[in-house]
């Protein structure tokens, strides 16, 4: 059996540079992760905040459950 210096040293070649790459993408997505993400995502906001969630007088003692799925399906609350 006859083994060739060269085509191991490119096959060598090739895998030190799948490697490499493979680690300058994983290292740039984690980069890119840090970089995009918020430093704490559950932090109170500053500045001033608006309220988006709108709670109706609405007494559901009163109603029946259609009138409650009807409401929900209509306001998506």
């Amino acid at each position: 059996m006859v083994f060739s210096a060269r085509k191991w040293f490119s096959r060598f070649v090739f895998m030190l540079l799948f490697i490499s790459l493979f680690v300058v993408a994983t290292g740039g997505y984690d980069w890119l992760v840090d970089v995009v993400s918020p430093s704490n995502p559950y932090e109170v906001p500053q500045g001033e905040a608006v309220k988006a969630i709108w709670h109706s007088t609405y007494e559901w003692d009163n109603g029946n459950i259609a009138d409650r799925l009807r409401f929900f399906y209509w306001y998506g609350e």
